[in-house]
């Protein structure tokens, strides 16, 4: 595991300002994934990114982590039916 690959989960909530049982709320529904080494709790760099978004859901908007699970859920079929989409007009437009 390299260091920089990585940020620890309280240097996270440090810089964020928010709390380790939200890091621990989205872990435990899937959101994202806490690696554990020796005590210490670590976020992939590249969660950071979709970590952003929660914490904008829940403290700027008021979304429960089960709020944010169902809306990343519909988020994520939303994009599979935009790519079946794309897909379909590919297909009919080589058709032509």
């Amino acid at each position: 595991m390299q260091s920089e690959d990585f940020i620890t989960v309280e240097a996270f909530c440090e810089y964020y300002h928010v709390e380790l049982s939200f890091i621990d709320s989205l872990n435990e529904y899937g959101l994202i994934k806490v690696n554990s080494v020796e005590d210490k709790k670590f976020i992939p760099n590249d969660q950071l990114r979709e970590l952003e978004k929660f914490i904008a859901l829940h403290y700027d908007l008021d979304i429960n982590v089960a709020g944010i699970d169902a809306i990343g859920h519909l988020l994520q079929k939303v994009k599979e039916l935009q790519d079946e989409v794309a897909s379909l007009r590919d297909k009919l437009l080589t058709r032509e």
